[in-house]
């Protein structure tokens, strides 16, 4: 009698088990699905940008003519049908908060403009690299044009407000 009981209880136990285990599996495919798309869009918005290296900044600027930060974030987010506004103020208003630990290619990533005193948020990137100790991003710089910086280079660590998810 008593063996048999604990024999009950261990099928009991394998039972719930194998009920509980189930749900969980079978989302398993879904999350790496959900996963898997977000990080083919990312790798298509991250290649996109990268053929526009080099095109200069235009202050204003939305085309391959020339780009200004926010016009250039907004140009390669409409190839993934993502409707973006044409400022970095409004565009840091989109998406969800991130944080920097958390950060990922294809977030965008906040800086305020010239002054470091200042509140606002004057310039944008797009991530394309996370590693340790290091995030880089592709941006359309006054100097340079479209190009890729460090979020730990003297100039934008000083200056760095906030990431923002859009793609999830």
């Amino acid at each position: 009698m008593f063996l048999n009981t604990r024999l009950n209880v261990f099928f009991f136990f394998i039972i719930a088990a194998t009920a509980l285990a189930a749900p969980a599996q079978a989302q398993a495919p879904q999350e790496q699905h959900v996963a898997s798309d977000t990080l083919n869009m990312a790798e298509s918005l991250i290649s996109f940008a990268t053929k526009h290296l080099h095109i200069p900044y235009r202050s204003g600027g939305t085309s391959k003519k020339g780009f200004d930060c926010s016009g250039f974030v907004r140009y390669c987010f409409n190839k993934l049908d993502i409707s973006l506004p044409h400022s970095s103020a409004a565009q840091a208003r989109q998406g969800a908060t991130v944080e920097l630990d958390d950060a990922r290619p294809g977030d965008l990533i906040f800086f305020k403009g010239a002054s470091t005193k200042s509140k606002h948020v004057g310039h944008v990137g797009i991530i394309t690299e996370v590693a340790p100790g290091s995030v880089r991003f592709i941006h359309s710089a006054f100097k340079g044009g479209i190009r890729y910086d460090l979020l730990n280079s003297a100039y934008y660590n000083k200056r760095f407000v906030a990431i923002r998810r859009l793609m999830d």
